[in-house]
């Protein structure tokens, strides 16, 4: 896996986190116990530094990055869905980033809500706890309970530290 120092800082990764071969980490990136970074992700923490915190999932394509001013903070059993961009924001525990979506500086995303798919949170945006928000730019929908949603918040955070695990065992160069 490409892991870089930058001007003396480097990544600190437990050793129960799932990294993929492809993704690349640069700089001061702390990555917490069961959480996973998939294919070709990147996490470069050149300015401010970034943590994903225990359980959280970064998929494949997607890119962490922060300002001078900000850092990035991926909550416990946060996903962040393929292909988004998180740009200095913060992420609450178990919250979603819907695949292809987009969260910009000083944005901060609730505990246990979700931002759609394709979705652009712009900057200094507050998605409350257990909020729905759609868009662009992403507006509060409406709480995300009893919501076909819901379910992927909900079974998420589990389902991606097992196929972690599966992936740590599993994947082979060929």
């Amino acid at each position: 896996m490409p892991l870089y120092e930058f001007e003396g800082k480097q990544p600190t990764i437990h050793p129960s986190a799932f990294i993929a071969p492809t993704a690349v980490i640069v700089g001061d990136v702390t990555i917490e116990e069961n959480a996973s970074v998939w294919y070709n992700a990147v996490i470069r923490a050149d300015f401010s530094p970034i943590v994903v915190r225990r359980g959280a999932n970064v998929q494949d394509c997607a890119v962490i990055h922060v300002t001078p001013a900000s850092g990035v903070e991926i909550g416990p059993g946060a996903t962040v869905g393929h292909l988004c961009l998180i740009h200095a924001a913060t992420l609450g525990e178990e919250c979603l980033i819907g695949n292809g979506a987009t969260v910009l500086d000083g944005a901060r995303v609730g505990t246990r809500a979700m931002v759609a798919a394709g979705a652009l949170v712009t900057p200094g945006t507050e998605i409350p706890d257990g909020m729905l928000a759609v868009g662009v730019p992403a507006k509060v929908k409406g709480p995300l309970a009893d919501t076909p949603a819901e379910r992927w918040v909900r079974v998420n955070p589990a389902g991606y530290q097992a196929l972690a695990q599966r992936h740590q065992a599993g994947v082979k160069p060929i």
